[in-house]
């Protein structure tokens, strides 16, 4: 992989983790239209890693917070930040346990590209129906546990490609009443363990099988895939705040239909 490819790859990935549009949805377009070869593991460690510290980076004062009040609720010290780290924890439960006993499935039968044009079209459409009856009425620390495991359920489906994880998880908080702007904060620390786990587990497998490392690549795609993500988290809840979920929900339609003229046409 070209340095070029690295940096082109890392900025969609950087771009697409955090928008409601689907990373793989548009990981598949380069090896689509411009026959690109898989990046390989080490590329793929790096820019998880570029994107797992633009997220804390952004929610820094929120992670700091999060981290001390889970400490300290094993003290007996609760506050609101120890309650919502606790139910971070609890709504990743369902898609760690998806990960676990459902990924290979999901790998061998539903990574084709017409799986991902119908599930970038169809949750486009439940991301639209729940935008448009958007309460806005709670924050986030007004969740219950029921409902940041219902998060974490909808969490587990984003395991299909084409459903994006940040989209389907602001659509959950979104149809259970939060803000949309808190609806995304929630997506965007839920965000934080899971990438964690998905990192390490490739980690692991990059440890088991060494390959030739091209690290000027890899250090491109963590530095890139890192400001892509950090500029996307910060203009798209300024996006949403004005605008709602529409223009995104337009983009995944436009996108799966584009998904779908390369599958048939």
């Amino acid at each position: 992989m070209s340095t070029f490819e690295a940096i082109i790859l890392a900025l969609i990935q950087g771009i697409t983790e955090f928008l409601p549009i689907s990373s793989s949805a548009h990981l598949i377009l380069p090896s689509q239209v411009l026959g690109w070869e898989d990046q390989g593991l080490a590329f793929d460690v790096a820019v998880h890693v570029g994107t797992l510290l633009a997220v804390i980076t952004y929610y820094r004062k929120d992670v700091g917070e999060l981290i001390a009040g889970w400490f300290g609720s094993w003290c007996g010290q609760h506050s609101e930040y120890s309650r919502l780290a606790w139910l971070l924890i609890w709504a990743t439960v369902p898609a760690g346990l998806a990960g676990l006993f459902g990924a290979g499935l999901i790998e061998d039968y539903a990574r084709s590209a017409l799986v991902i044009a119908i599930t970038t079209i169809v949750f486009g459409l439940v991301l639209w129906y729940a935008d448009v009856r958007a309460s806005d009425r709670a924050g986030i620390h007004s969740l219950t546990l029921t409902q940041a495991i219902l998060v974490g359920l909808a969490q587990a489906v984003a395991l299909i490609p084409g459903v994006s994880r940040s989209g389907i998880t602001m659509t959950a908080g979104l149809l259970i009443g939060l803000k949309r702007v808190d609806a995304a904060r929630f997506s965007f620390l839920l965000s934080i363990p899971v990438i964690i786990m998905a990192g390490g587990y490739q980690g692991v497998k990059l440890a088991q099988q060494p390959e030739p490392v091209a690290w000027l690549a890899v250090i491109s795609g963590m530095v890139v895939s890192f400001v892509a993500a950090y500029l996307c988290i910060h203009y798209f809840l300024k996006v949403i705040a004005r605008m709602g979920m529409l223009p995104f929900v337009i983009y995944r339609l436009i996108l799966g239909v584009a998904l779908l003229w390369l599958v048939f046409g």
